[in-house]
């Protein structure tokens, strides 16, 4: 366990949270402790841990949630934000409003840093938690493979933020653009690079290129828009590579016929102000690279005194505990169980991350009534992305579909897993809104340092930057 460092507010010499119950027996007042009702905390407000706390609402436990966001997000939609299809408040929901009606739920507001496995201590950026249980379920972050050059040059979306900065990266390219005389410099600026052909790369690709050919080709008459470019990197032959080979060859037929150009079999070796240089030697030049070409389990792994695999990833038992630590549970894109396929792991999806947060919170209980734990069995429910409108590739319980009927399907799924009625009606509206229309209503630049002109920042004393020189993600 790596522990907080000294700038870190000094954790250390902090007092530690507790229960009401777990104060009365440090002090000694609990007279009978075998009425102490534990304390569950859980760290992450995602996938995993959301259904995790739903499963222990109103049980006789004492459940602390703790995340760095105060909301819960629907992360499968970010594309959609990043690309002005839908508004971020629309995939996000406050956690306390989830939980409001549950006493015994509460919620704190905090980075966390390190866990002590041997004092049951979770330490964060602003106090140190005492648990008997404990959840972690922070979910994953991009991996650059220790190439600093990736992780400093190329823009992510992992979060909200994120995909909010990259919008207004993509409007404010276009504003730039046209007051560009030179066309090389002018067709860079309208040039956009996704690294990864999984299925957020597939899926920002093609909503961007909507965005650019249907909505952005309005707003910007006088900009040539033969020059604008949505450019699809990928390492291996082939995108979508989980998904059968019928329904690969089917999503590329589809990007390609929506202008976006595939690069296959090109390893990016390098990144430096929107220039990505391949392994084969060649170029080329943007004004956004976005990484999707890669995820490892949540830096919090790096600080947990437990055993990890590949990507970070935190090796559990089948019954989803530390094979030393079996109040401590890990779950969702942190965990490496590898009793999936032919002994695989499971892969870092939202629905891995559900029913293993569900599995987790049940077995918990199982352990204060006394009982055996139970192993997680998955069920599969299938994989599925969306190009555009009206189109999707459907793979599940061994039928595979592509075109319209399978965007219904994914439609219908994203609905149903939405937080919240009023975010489900928003997204809703959206959609019909962007499908009758093709129109996007969320073309706002709502970064003001990057929206001002360059008489203006050179009057507040600043040199103004071009996209090329702010394409960075942290």
């Amino acid at each position: 366990m790596t522990r907080p460092t000294s700038g870190d507010r000094s954790l250390a010499a902090q007092e530690i949270e507790r229960s009401p119950e777990q104060r009365d027996v440090a002090t000694g007042r609990q007279s009978d402790i075998g009425r102490r009702r534990p304390r569950v905390v859980i760290v992450g407000a995602g996938f995993g841990g959301l259904n995790a706390a739903r499963k222990l609402a109103g049980k006789q436990v004492d459940v602390l949630i703790v995340d760095r966001n105060n909301y819960h997000g629907f992360w499968p939609l970010l594309y959609q934000v990043a690309t002005a299809g839908i508004e971020s408040e629309a995939i996000a929901y406050p956690v306390r409003g989830i939980f409001h009606k549950h006493r015994n739920i509460n919620f704190r507001m905090a980075t966390v840093k390190g866990v002590d496995l041997d004092k049951r201590i979770v330490y964060t950026s602003r106090h140190q938690v005492a648990y008997d249980y404990l959840v972690l379920a922070a979910g994953s972050a991009n991996n650059y493979f220790g190439n600093n050059s990736l992780a400093e040059n190329t823009s992510g979306l992992k979060d909200i933020d994120e995909a909010e900065q990259m919008r207004n990266r993509i409007l404010l390219a276009f504003e730039q653009a046209v007051g560009e005389p030179d066309r090389r410099k002018r067709q860079d600026l309208m040039t956009f690079i996704i690294v990864g052909g999984g299925p957020t790369g597939v899926e920002l690709s093609g909503a961007l290129s909507e965005l650019l050919r249907h909505v952005l080709r309005k707003d910007y008459p006088t900009l040539d828009f033969s020059q604008a470019r949505v450019v699809l990197v990928e390492a291996t032959d082939k995108v979508l590579s989980a998904f059968p080979d019928a329904l690969q060859r089917s999503a590329a037929k589809k990007l390609e016929s929506m202008g976006v150009e595939l690069m296959l079999n090109k390893m990016v070796a390098d990144v430096q102000g929107g220039l990505v240089t391949f392994k084969d030697g060649s170029t080329i030049q943007g004004s956004l690279v976005v990484w999707a070409a890669g995820v490892r389990a949540a830096d919090l792994s790096d600080h947990v005194q437990a055993e990890q695999g590949k990507n970070g990833r935190i090796k559990i038992e089948p019954a989803l505990h530390l094979p030393d630590h079996p109040e401590v549970f890990v779950v969702g894109d942190m965990a490496l169980l590898e009793t999936y396929r032919d002994g695989q792991a499971y892969p870092m999806v939202a629905q891995v991350a559900i029913q293993q947060g569900k599995q987790a919170a049940e077995n918990i209980l199982r352990e204060i009534a006394g009982k055996d734990t139970a192993p997680f069995h998955y069920f599969d429910e299938g994989s599925m992305a969306t190009i555009g409108r009206r189109y999707a590739v459907l793979d599940a319980f061994g039928i595979h579909l592509s075109g319209r009927l399978a965007w219904l399907g994914w439609l219908f799924i994203h609905i149903v897993y939405l937080i919240g009625f009023r975010n489900r009606l928003i997204v809703l509206t959206n959609w019909a809104y962007n499908y009758f229309t093709y129109e996007r209503g969320v073309r706002l630049i709502t970064s003001k340092g990057e929206g001002e002109s360059e008489n203006e920042s050179e009057s507040k004393g600043r040199k103004q930057d071009t996209p090329d020189a702010r394409i960075r993600n942290r």
